[in-house]
Parts: C-alpha cells; structure tokens; sequence
C-alpha cells in the first residue's frame, strides 16, 4: 500500500512537471503569437462588422477548409425549376410584354410607352418577390431571374425598370424588417405598381463606399412628434424620376440623447413618399444609351417623423445591417440574370448569324477568326448558366450567400462584357450601325452599367471577394479575430490558433499530396476535371492560410488580393459548371463545351496561382507556396483549336447546346423580326449549305424543292445583312426629316434654292 501511494505521488508529481513544461512552452510561443495578432489585426469598424455578419456561408466555407465536393453540390442542390405559376408567367405575360416593346424606339423616346408601363403595374411585374398575402405574385429567387432574364433578351431598359422594385429596395427591406403597419401600408401598393419605389444610397462623395456617406439627419422633437431633421443629395438613384416612394439612407445623429435607449445613432433608413415637404426628385441622370429612369433624390432641413424608419425608431442605426443582408442576396440575382440574357442573346443569335452570313462565299462560321470568338461564348455562356442555377438553387433554399453573390456579379458582368464583345465582332457592321434591326447595341452600349453598379467590378475583385471571404468564410479566422477584439480571451485564441496551425498543415499536405496524385487523362472527362477542382481547392486554403501572415497589410495589397479572388471565384465558376453539366449530360455536344469552359478555367486559375508566387512579399513564403501547390510546375494548358472549332460548330448550327443555351430566353413570333427571322433561317441555312455542297461534288442542278430551298435561304439571308438607314437623326428628325437642317449643307450645294423665288434663285 505505502509503495503503491509512492508511486501514484511520483506520477503526479511526474504529471504536474510535464503539464508546467507543457504549459510554458505554450506561453512562450502563443503569448507571443496573441501579442503579434493583436497587433497585426486590423480593429473591424462597425459596418465592416455589419457586412461580415450579413448573409450566410456555405459552400464558400468549404473551399477555405479546402473540402469543397461536387459530391456534396450534387446531393444538396438540384438545378432549379420554375414554379407552374411562374412558368405560366413566363409564358403569358413576360411574351406579352416582350412583344410590346420596341427597344429601339425606347431608345429614342428614352422611356417605356405608357401602354408598356400600364401593362407592368397591372400584371404586378413590380411584386414579383412580394409575398401573395399582400397582393404580390410571391415568387422565388429563381422565378425573379428568369423574368429579368427573358425581359433583357429584349430590352435592357425594360429589365431594370422592372428588375430594381424586385431587388435591392423598399420592398425586400419592408419584407424583412418593417413594421407591421408599414407592411400592410406599402406592400400592397408596390405590389400594384401604385407606388413605384426607388433607393436612396449613393451619394456624391461615397460611391463605392457608401458607409462614409455625408447624408445626415439629427434627431429632434418638434410640436410634440419625435423626428429627424435630415440633408441629403443622393444620384444615380434608379426610377427616382417616377417613384411614388423613397426609401432613402442617411447617417442617424442623436446629439440631444432623444431616442431614449430606443434604437441607436448610425446609418438609417426612412421611407418617404412623392410630395413630401422639401423632397426633391425628378431630375434625370443619362445613363450612357440606356432609357430607365435614374436622377436625383435631394432635400434640405426635411423634417421626418421616426415612424417612417423601417422597422419603426427600434431600427434607427440599424441601416447598414439591413443593407449587407439585402444585397447579400440581390447581387445574386437581378445582374447576373441580365448577364445570362446578354451571354444567351450572343449564343444564341449571333451563332445563327455567323452560319446564315457569307463572306468569301463561305458561312462566317467556317472561318478560324470568327471560330475563337464563338467558342469563346458557348464557353462563357454555359459558365453563366451554370453558375446562375447553383446560385439560384442556393437562394431557393433560403440561403443568403454573401461572398458567392460578390462572386456571381463579378465574374458575370465581366463575362458577359468580354461575350457581348465577341459578339460584335462577329456581327462587323452590323453590329455597329444601330436601329431596330441591331439586337445587340443597346446591350453593349450599356455593359459598364452593370460593371459599375451594387459595387464596382473592380471594387468588388479587389476588396469585398477575398477580403471579405476570408473573413467571413474562412473556417477559423473570425473565431480569432473575435478572441482579440475581446481584448483577454487568450483561451479562445489558443483554441482557434491551434485549429488554424492544423488548418494550414492539413491543406498544405492535401495540395502536394493531390497535385501529385491527380487524375492525367483528359479522356477521364468529369472525373478528371473535379481532381483538377479539388487539388486547387487545396492549394487555395493552404495559400489563403499563408496570407494570412500579411495581418491587416493583405486588406491593402488589392492586386494580390484581386489574385486571389480570381482564384475563388474560378473553383466557384468550374465547380458550378461540372454540377450543371452533370444534371444534362443528356444534352448531345455539351461535353465539348464544358471541356472549353473547363480547361479555360484550369488555365486562368493556374496563372493567377503563379501571379500569387510572383508577387507575395514575403520571398521564402512564397517559395513554400508554390513548391507545396505546385511541386511538378505548371499543369494546364488552353483548349486545343480542335476543340474551339466543335464549340464553334455546336454554336453556330441547330443543336441541342444551341437549345440549351436559349431556352428562358425571348424570341418574338413576328416573323419580320430580326432576332425571329435569324433563328428561323438557321437550319434552312444548314441544310441549303449541305445541298449546295451536295450539287458540287455531284456536278448537277439543284432539283426543285432543292432549288427552292435555296432561294428561300438567299431571300432570307439578303434582308438579315441589311442594316438600318434613316431620313434623318437628331436635329433632321425633329426637323421633320428636312435634309436642309445639316449645317454641312448649308448653301455649299445650294440645297435651299428650292425653296427660294426663282428669281431669286437665279
């Protein structure tokens, strides 16, 4: 018993000296490590706090773990389906207002007609998203894009006026956080078009940056009514020229404490409505070529009573929150379904154009040159489609992804600047002389619109995709960033330090050990492509794990961090395409079109990998990354012109990618349309190739029907090369077409004796 009591002494004894050695050399590497972090750590202001809370994460959290899975995508998420009532929306009323527009003249007339706008507040285009309970047509996320969707394939003006009520605005900020009153005052009247809303957020000195607004409003209490006294002067506010009801952003002061513990100071929002003493609306913007409406909202010393906060005084300075969580989720939705159309409308008609056009006696489509750029669009079109299902999938299921909406109108609207110039330059001529047989110059004309707005492309590359997604996405990084915001919670940064340490070593060895183990063969298709995804998903958690050792200098090193969000945004776009492309591999050709897109995005990943090494301030650092990542060197390669070619050809002729591609979109049945007759002329235009090729290697006439159906293909393919010609523009229409009005012709041609006394003119 006495030895027994000895050693059990001993043990502990023994214990407690290695749990002191264990300890101290804790101290003596953590404590360090704590002081460093809080030193490097950059203090989160209260709207950066705000946006890091907004939405929700998912599957932009299992890429930073490096454990994203195609498995997981495809057993959570299916490509989405319309609804019977919005398909029947979709097939009724969006053709029937489709077919009312004419872009061209809406161009000139630089508003929808006023048929066209009584047709869209009757049939509740303006509530899509608002619920049925109060007069709206409750429809999802997916039923909103594929409206806005189809509305861009034939006016981009028409979409936006439409698009803006359903996203970012009064409506989805009501929904959410208004006041019971406020919902049962507004909601039905936006659902009727009885109010059109606008937004009141962008201000002169804070574009990008809206959180530094100089739109104020001071809490007082006048003639017994708690209110603000508030100035402001919003722009590019859209529809303000004809909204019924602002909701309108301001900076929130309570020098006087009057608010009494009941909300706070801070960004607020307030709606009001037209007529309001001292709002001003109604001057207009001139938004490049398009026609919606976007001007100013302005007003000084305007008194508002706190009831008109959304949400009532409880929500006062709680703006900002209520604006992250928002467009957390519409920045998913309304550009990139107008980038989608923009991608379709180039595959889909442009392809057609390129076969039914001949220069050189050949079809546009047989020419190299013309080839590249048509691949590259089918390429750039299954991408947005693909990637505008899985994110819309997300959206029905009620998530709110904050990081990946970044990503979607990123990576969208810049893809579709580069597909809607490639097809310019398919269509040459055509496609600079405008008119309504031009299908595709309004849509580029008004491309850096939706590069700029709901947060600048470059902004949003540079900043908000990695610098927030690390943030926010990163499985152990807001764990330690809070630890050191608590100012004493060692044991919390302990416990998140420790699963980062592991973190990084796990990735480092899944990037060396899967980059050295991944699939080779092309020929492996699907399975050969998700090895690429998961061995560069990887390398992307180890070398965000690295970044990490910048502190607070990475928020301010934009480049480095623009690379780095190439690279999150392509594994977002390639896995997307290969969980899409899975759901139709039934679509005869689109194994060719995903090779494309695929390889494209192996290779644009790759050099942004090698943009990360070749910049990374800390030389050994980036040694390390790079040998880890890549310890074989450079892997991928672009497609083959072989392959360009096939995408080409799938784009180019009636096939079921080419079905695929322009299925939701808007084809007039007004066979004098342009866009109609183009779609109807192309496989006439196939088959009258094929014949001719036939009577050539055959050296005899065309029968007939052959005969025929040549004739038809020439008649038709004579008016689609012919563009617009007009008496007069400008000057010479109001003019009424009087060639005279040219100030170049003035007397030089004696273009007015004609209606001078011939005397005179003698």
């Amino acid at each position: 018993m006495i030895v027994t009591r000895a050693a059990k002494a001993a043990a502990q004894a023994s214990a407690r000296q290695q749990h002191q050695q264990l300890a101290l050399q804790r101290r003596s590497f953590i404590g360090p490590a704590y002081r460093l972090a809080k030193k490097v750590t950059p203090n989160i202001s209260a709207t950066e706090a705000a946006a890091l809370e907004a939405g929700t994460v998912g599957f932009d959290r299992d890429i930073f773990a490096g454990e994203a899975s195609l498995k997981h995508l495809k057993s959570q998420y299916s490509v989405p389906k319309l609804s019977p009532a919005e398909q029947s929306f979709m097939d009724k009323e969006v053709t029937q207002l489709c077919e009312m527009i004419d872009d061209y003249e809406i161009g000139i007339r630089r508003d929808l007609s006023k048929p066209v706008w009584d047709f869209i507040r009757q049939n509740k285009f303006l509530g899509m998203c608002i619920p049925t309970k109060y007069g709206g047509l409750g429809f999802t996320a997916h039923g909103h894009s594929q409206v806005v969707q189809k509305l861009s394939c034939r006016s981009g003006s028409a979409a936006v006026s439409v698009m803006v009520p359903n996203s970012l605005g009064p409506g989805e900020l009501l929904m959410r956080y208004g006041t019971d009153a406020q919902k049962d005052y507004y909601l039905p009247r936006l659902a009727r078009g009885e109010l059109i809303p606008c937004f009141g957020l962008t201000a002169a000195a804070s574009g990008s940056d809206a959180a530094s607004m100089r739109d104020t409003g001071t809490v007082v209490r006048e003639n017994g009514v708690l209110g603000v006294r508030a100035n402001f002067k919003k722009r590019y506010i859209t529809l303000a020229p004809i909204a019924g009801v602002v909701g309108l952003a301001f900076n929130l002061r309570d020098p006087s404490r009057l608010l009494g513990g009941v909300g706070a100071e801070g960004i607020s929002v307030v709606l009001l409505e037209r007529g309001h003493p001292g709002l001003r609306i109604g001057d207009r913007h001139d938004p490049l070529a398009s026609a919606f409406m976007n001007g100013t909202v302005e007003g000084e010393n305007v008194f508002i009573p706190l009831d008109q906060i959304i949400g009532g005084q409880a929500r006062a300075g709680f703006g900002w929150n209520m604006l992250m969580d928002c467009l957390a989720e519409g920045r998913g939705v309304s550009l990139p379904a107008m980038s989608v159309a923009a991608s379709k409308m180039v595959a889909g008609t442009v392809g057609a154009y390129a076969r039914i056009r001949k220069q050189f006696k050949v079809p546009l489509a047989e020419l190299e040159g013309v080839q590249e750029h048509l691949a590259r669009v089918g390429a750039n079109t299954l991408i947005a489609q693909s990637s505008q299902a899985l994110i819309n999938a997300m959206l029905n299921q009620h998530e709110q992804p904050a990081v990946l909406s970044a990503v979607m109108k990123q990576q969208l609207t810049t893809r579709m600047r580069t597909t809607v110039t490639d097809g310019m330059d398919v269509l040459g001529g055509a496609g600079i002389c405008n008119g309504p047989a031009n299908f595709l110059a309004a849509g580029y004309m008004s491309v850096p619109i939706a590069i700029t707005v709901e947060g600048a492309n470059t902004l949003t590359r540079s900043l908000i995709i990695f610098g927030q997604g690390l943030t926010r996405s990163h499985p152990h990084l807001l764990d330690i960033i809070r630890a050191i915001q608590a100012g004493n919670d060692q044991a919390g940064f302990n416990k998140a330090l420790g699963a980062m340490v592991r973190h990084g070593v796990r990735n480092a060895a899944a990037a060396t050990g899967r980059a050295l183990l991944r699939k080779r063969a092309l020929s492996g298709g699907e399975a050969y492509y998700e090895s690429q995804l998961d061995r560069l998903t990887s390398a992307f958690a180890f070398c965000a794990d690295v970044s990490l050792t910048m502190g607070g200098k990475i928020k301010f090193a934009e480049m480095l961090s623009g690379r780095y969000a190439d690279v999150l945004s392509n594994l977002v776009l390639g896995y997307a395409t290969l969980w899409y492309t899975s759901q139709h591999a039934d679509v005869k050709g689109i194994d060719a079109v995903r090779d494309y897109a695929m390889q494209g995005l192996l290779a644009e990943t790759e050099d942004a990998f090698y943009g990360i090494f070749d910049n990374f301030p800390t030389r050994p650092l980036a040694w390390a990354m790079r040998g880890m990542a890549f310890p074989t060197g450079r892997t991928y390669r672009r497609p083959s012109d072989d392959l360009a070619k096939e995408v080409s050809r799938l784009v180019s002729t009636d096939s079921a990618v080419r079905d695929l591609f322009v299925s939701h979109t808007f084809v007039s049945a007004d066979p004098s349309d342009r866009v109609a007759l183009i779609h109807a002329t192309l496989p006439k235009a196939v088959r009258a190739d094929e014949v001719l090729k036939t009577l050539r290697r055959e050296k005899r006439d065309a029968t007939p029907a052959e005969q025929a159906l040549i004739d038809e293909v020439e008649a038709a393919r004579e008016i689609i090369i012919q563009v617009d010609s007009f008496k007069g523009l400008g000057q010479e229409r109001a003019a009424g077409f009087d060639q005279s009005a040219r100030p170049a012709l003035d007397d030089i041609y004696n273009t007015r004796s004609a209606s001078k006394p011939k005397a005179q003119a003698a």
